[in-house]
């Protein structure tokens, strides 16, 4: 018995990626503009000029369009590369948390975001996992470099020092709304070594040309 050729899946089956890159713009441009509450599925699909059974083909709800495009966006930006030493690394993750936070439309979106989520157990629980576990994952991979080159204790208490990674920039972007100078990233990477108990760190020297 001969086997007929498989169909080409269509509908459900095919997401065209122009449409996932509209759909996924307009959630972020939506979320900036009205914020979460006020954004709403048929607004996303005007914005995409798509018909709303895309989105839902993608996702079953609101809430779920949102976490999924946020996590897309924002958990890449954790995952910074090794730039062979404790305090380089330290260095590119303060920036790309201060690149994350200060995004022109994620500044406006994560605050309303967290706003939101202190309402609303179930969304903030899918951003716990979502977005804040896989970016704390990342941030993972760079302390733990940092234990197997030496340069921080075997014993380091991981979730203490991710904390003490992302607050810092948090607080003073978005509950102090206050300026950061050209050398504050590295005067808060100085204190972070030392909080983190890195004896071995090399002290920073300016540069002398």
């Amino acid at each position: 018995m001969t086997e007929s050729p498989r169909r080409t899946p269509t509908g459900a089956a095919v997401f065209q990626p122009r449409i996932t890159s509209a759909i996924t713009e307009a959630v972020l441009d939506e979320l900036a503009a009205h914020g979460y509450v006020r954004l709403s599925m048929e607004a996303v699909a005007k914005r995409a000029k798509v018909g709303k059974s895309a989105l839902y083909r993608r996702w079953p709800s609101k809430q779920d369009m949102v976490i999924a495009v946020l996590s897309e966006f924002s958990v890449p930006l954790a995952d910074v590369p090794d730039a062979g030493s404790l305090r380089e690394d330290l260095l590119a993750t303060l920036r790309a948390v201060h690149d994350w936070l200060t995004h022109p439309r994620l500044a406006t979106i994560l605050p309303d975001l967290t706003a939101e989520a202190g309402r609303n157990p179930a969304l903030a629980e899918a951003i716990r996992t979502t977005i804040g576990e896989p970016r704390r994952a990342l941030g993972t991979v760079t302390l733990r470099r940092a234990v197997e080159r030496g340069e921080l204790p075997a014993d380091l208490d991981l979730e203490l020092a991710l904390d003490l990674l992302a607050a810092p920039v948090y607080w003073r972007l978005h509950v102090r709304h206050a300026t950061l100078e050209p050398d504050y990233f590295e005067r808060l990477v100085g204190h972070v070594i030392r909080a983190l108990d890195a004896p071995s760190a090399p002290a920073h020297r300016p540069h002398t040309g």
